[in-house]
């Protein structure tokens, strides 16, 4: 590679994020290339092709706004579509924005150095594409790396197994199979019921029971089509004004502004009828905030699981004992009804932990069982971990892994000191809501800054070592105020060694917005720009 770059701008990533940075950077005339490890689009909705997978957020609110013709001409299919409708959703937005002539599959980036003398990014993928760019912007996701349990014997049994994470292109096919399923979070809660009906045998291992709601999906007629497509602006304010990127509109009271009655049958209709995520975002105002008042939801939810679940012991088994949301809510359809199946079988690895995976099925404290087929749906290395298994060198020939070993530090989520012209679109310090409305504000942010550089003659962007600790310290405040578990995927608890600490901003998405936005007219406070020191 020479000194001089081949690119304004690399893009690391071609999911919702990726896609979104590529077409703003070229829209603003920037060079621009994106190296992506898969080979299509869609991020999560290109690897995650587990049986039943699909979004829990509103499809319409998921996908971009930023062109209307995209959204009019675009027919969701569901309120929260599938696997594949999403898949090809992200194939259609790159072909009518002529994107894949930028974007380069099948190069899984390992390695970027900062070379200080020219002020540039060595970027190396591992199929030995290398890229110089001035600037270089990481959308490599926040559920990308999938994690395996630290258990022996797990490559060697003889079975099929995959991680929902990591699922093939090909079908898999469960009919008379003996299939185990390791995990019960979001992943786990969609394919459990999905193969109960068809295998021989479903043995379910869980470490950790959640808050499942129903989803209460429903597919969209033709007249709701039309009725989205007149509601384009509305749809879109809402999300972009709101403080969670949903449609869901935050309720106008408190918990014990009303009776218990009253509260009794709001309950009743957010569980039956309520969609996703507004069991969360349109409860009463303090469910997240006030112990009390999340004790009671959650008191209403057991009671419900105990409604459905025949067996007494098992759904006590299936309860939590974690406040609501305290940890990242599955939404499921028929998921409790699965264990009534007398195919299905649960497995406590609190009672009984996991020994060992051999080669026809799996060993816990209580025995053996023989598989012809392990799901695992044990989750991510959230939003760290791509970044970290990237050696990213920046100044002085510091790694990133290693300024992050004992906890993160960034600027906005959007740049960490000594790591000067490179940005990150969706990542630690991320304000937590709707991925895509989420990642927009920083997409916006990050082209705001490039092109305030152009315009002012500047090659070097760099955040303050001070705006760098106080915006930390701001994200590690707002984690203190929502009822949050200790052991959530959002503060690492998963990752062995990995520093514990909330992970993503717990603010408001609206506040935020707002707060981004008008960086631009402040001139970027908190940054430094300037051209590189030349040796």
């Amino acid at each position: 590679m020479g000194s001089v770059p081949d690119v304004d701008v690399l893009v690391v990533g071609a999911g919702v994020t990726g896609i979104y940075q590529l077409h703003r950077a070229l829209e603003e005339g920037f060079t621009a290339r994106l190296l992506e490890a898969g080979t299509g689009p869609g991020g999560v909705w290109h690897w995650n092709r587990y049986p039943e997978a699909r979004l829990d957020s509103e499809s319409f609110t998921y996908g971009y706004f930023f062109d209307r013709t995209l959204f009019d001409d675009w027919r969701w299919s569901e309120y929260f579509a599938g696997q594949p409708e999403n898949e090809a959703y992200f194939r259609y937005v790159v072909a009518r924005r002529g994107l894949d002539a930028y974007i380069e599959y099948g190069a899984r980036v390992t390695s970027a150095v900062w070379d200080e003398a020219t002020g540039t990014w060595a970027v190396e993928a591992g199929n030995g594409t290398r890229v110089r760019a001035r600037f270089v912007v990481s959308a490599t996701g926040v559920l990308s790396i999938p994690v395996f349990p630290a258990v022996e014997g797990r490559e060697s049994f003889r079975g099929v197994a995959h991680h929902t994470g990591l699922w093939p292109d090909e079908e898999i096919d469960f009919t008379g199979k003996r299939v185990a399923v390791v995990g019960t979070g979001s992943s786990g809660v969609q394919v459990i019921p999905a193969v109960a009906d068809v295998v021989e045998s479903l043995t379910v291992y869980q470490r950790t029971p959640n808050w499942v709601t129903p989803l209460n999906n429903e597919p969209i007629t033709d007249e709701q089509q039309e009725q989205l497509r007149r509601d384009f602006e509305r749809i879109r304010d809402t999300c972009e004004q709101g403080p969670t990127g949903f449609m869901h509109l935050p309720h106008d009271r408190k918990t014990f502004d009303d009776t218990h009655d009253v509260r009794q049958r709001f309950y009743e209709t957010m569980w039956r009828t309520a969609k996703g995520f507004s069991k969360l975002s349109s409860n009463y105002l303090d469910m997240m905030t006030d112990p009390r008042a999340n004790a009671e939801w959650s008191a209403f939810v057991a009671d419900r699981i105990r409604e459905v679940v025949d067996d007494p012991e098992l759904a006590e088994k299936l309860i939590p004992d974690h406040p609501f949301a305290a940890k990242r809510p599955p939404f499921g359809t028929r998921y409790f009804e699965a264990y009534n199946k007398p195919n299905v079988e649960l497995v406590s690895l609190k009672e009984t932990p996991m020994v060992r995976v051999t080669e026809t099925g799996i060993e816990t404290t209580d025995g053996h069982r023989e598989f012809d087929i392990i799901v695992w749906a044990t989750g991510f290395d959230g939003f760290t971990g791509a970044l970290t298994r990237i050696d990213v060198v920046g100044e002085g020939g510091r790694v990133l892994r290693d300024r992050w070993s004992h906890g993160v530090i960034t600027y906005l989520g959007a740049m960490v000191p000594g790591f000067p012209n490179f940005f990150i679109a969706g990542g630690p310090h991320m304000i937590a809501g709707n991925f895509p409305r989420a990642t927009e504000i920083m997409v916006d942010y990050i082209t705001g800054v490039l092109r305030y550089a152009r315009t002012n003659g500047h090659t070097f962007v760099a955040p303050d070592s001070e705006a760098s600790a106080e915006w930390t310290d701001e994200v590690h405040q707002a984690a203190t105020i929502p009822l949050m578990a200790e052991n959530s995927w959002f503060r690492g608890a998963n990752i062995p060694g990995k520093a514990r600490e909330y992970l993503a901003y717990a603010g408001s998405l609206r506040k935020f917005r707002e707060r981004m936005d008008a960086m631009g007219e402040q001139g970027y406070p908190g940054l430094t720009f300037g051209t590189p020191v030349r040796a």
